[in-house]
């Protein structure tokens, strides 16, 4: 195990998706979408600290790590998009879960996903061990690209104990399968706000 600052990750896993056929269709090129999960110790938990600051700043060399992961799990293959997520265990709270989701980690997927533009999609939630969390994902270079809202449902069997929090991050290699209502197609992209 290795210290994050005051933040120590105690495990890692991984999922991935491939998803080969849609409706009865087959989906060229495959969809693959992967997530890397850091169970860390939360140094919070069962008391209330005005500063979240070792968290925010704890988050960096964790999402380095991780989104490294997460984004090796897709290759050859690279991200379109992706998106974050944290569940909080029961002796933590949900803010908890937001500080290591900051710029600081935004920052870090962008730069593991080649880079990108756009803001990026989150949820947080506080939950005991066995639960599921739906990790949003959107384009990394432009919000309004409709055909890659999508998302990844994730459950964490084990995790997180009270004490720890799991902090996610998912990438994804391409929009959903069959996408068919419009909206701004990913070969429109200008990049210049992260938009559009």
């Amino acid at each position: 195990m290795r210290r994050e600052g005051r933040v120590k990750i105690k495990r890692i896993l991984t999922f991935f998706d491939e998803v080969r056929e849609e409706g009865g269709h087959a989906v060229e090129p495959p969809l693959r979408k992967a997530a890397a999960v850091a169970i860390v110790v939360n140094p919070f938990a069962g008391r209330y600290e005005p500063d979240l600051t070792p968290l925010v700043h704890g988050s960096e060399s964790i999402g380095r790590e991780i989104c490294a992961i997460a984004v090796g799990l897709l290759a050859p293959d690279t991200p379109q998009s992706y998106g974050k997520a944290a569940i909080v265990g029961l002796n933590g709270e949900q803010e908890h879960g937001v500080a290591m989701l900051t710029t600081l980690f935004g920052n870090v997927m962008r730069d593991a996903a080649g880079g990108g533009k756009a803001w990026i999609s989150s949820v947080t939630k506080r939950a005991a061990p066995g639960a599921s969390i739906d990790v949003p994902l959107a384009h990394k270079d432009a919000l309004y690209v409709r055909s890659h809202y999508d998302g990844m449902t994730l459950t964490l069997q084990d995790a997180p104990l009270p004490d720890e929090i799991a902090v996610i991050c998912a990438y994804a290699t391409r929009g959903r399968p069959h996408h068919r209502v419009g909206g701004l197609a990913a070969s429109e992209i200008q990049g210049m706000d992260g938009l559009r």
